[in-house]
């Protein structure tokens, strides 16, 4: 089994910027593709981005382009998400994903692996 640590969500003002980070422990070398998801208040769990294992491949929301950057230190067995040019509409518990498979996948049932959840909120 993978466990994954979600980190560095809080509360931030319009337009500011955040870091989450995801470590991974335990069966590492079984994780390859990792993602993030986020879920907010009465809405359904929506993927964020995704990347393999090497880092060469990345896909994102189409909403999301341009703000968001996923990228991961697989010496540090560690996935990150920088959030910029935060709105209101990014409230929400952000989660890490991983899966043994080497694709990137959009869906929540991709991934086996889950981490319990960070909060992030911005305000107007």
């Amino acid at each position: 089994q993978v466990q994954l640590v979600e980190s560095g969500g809080g509360l931030v003002q319009a337009g500011g910027s955040l870091r989450l980070s995801c470590a991974a422990s335990g069966r590492t070398f079984s994780w390859y593709a990792g993602g993030w998801f986020r879920q907010a208040p009465g809405q359904e769990r929506e993927f964020v981005a995704a990347t393999t294992w090497s880092g060469a491949y990345t896909n994102y929301a189409d909403s999301l382009k341009g703000r968001f950057t996923i990228s991961r230190d697989n010496a540090k067995n560690t996935l990150y998400l920088q959030m910029n040019s935060l709105i209101p509409e990014d409230t929400a518990v952000y989660y890490c994903a991983g899966t043994q498979r080497d694709y990137i996948g959009r869906r929540a049932s991709d991934y086996a692996y889950w981490g319990q959840g960070t909060q992030v909120t911005v305000s107007s």
